[in-house]
């Protein structure tokens, strides 16, 4: 895992525009934000009166809140689709997986082997005492 592991050109480009959206998203949260915050301050008379000036700035706040909702659930779907990247394309720890289960299961197949060869010898002992008493008995 210290090393880096060389992408297809396909993965390569797709990790690229992941990268890309995270970007994009971040910058319009932050800028969105930025606007918000200017558009709170209050300004000067302008040749606008106070009420439209007002609900201009409503509308305003409205659309960048609903900028900044759109791109966090474009984070949140970007956050999705990178964890099903790594689910579909993470090779080595899935092989990493499987060969440490295979070394449990052979492990415990060894162990049962060594138990049933324990037992067939104990039982091949029990049973030569029991055909040695039988054969020597009168019946």
């Amino acid at each position: 895992m210290a090393q880096q592991r060389v992408l297809p050109q396909s993965k390569e480009t797709l990790l690229q525009s992941y990268n890309k959206r995270l970007k994009d998203d971040v910058k319009s949260i932050m800028d969105n934000f930025t606007e918000i915050i200017k558009t709170a301050k209050i300004e000067d008379e302008t040749q606008v009166s106070r009420a439209t000036q007002g609900e201009q700035d409503n509308y305003e706040m409205h659309v960048r809140a609903a900028n900044i909702v759109r791109a966090g659930e474009s984070l949140m779907k970007l956050v999705s689709d990178l964890k099903q990247f790594l689910i579909l394309n993470d090779f080595p720890s899935v092989n990493e997986a499987i060969n440490q289960r295979n070394q449990q299961l052979r492990s415990l197949q060894e162990e049962c082997d060594k138990k049933l060869i324990a037992l067939r010898d104990e039982i091949s002992i029990d049973l030569y005492e029991l055909e040695e008493e039988y054969y020597s008995s009168r019946y």
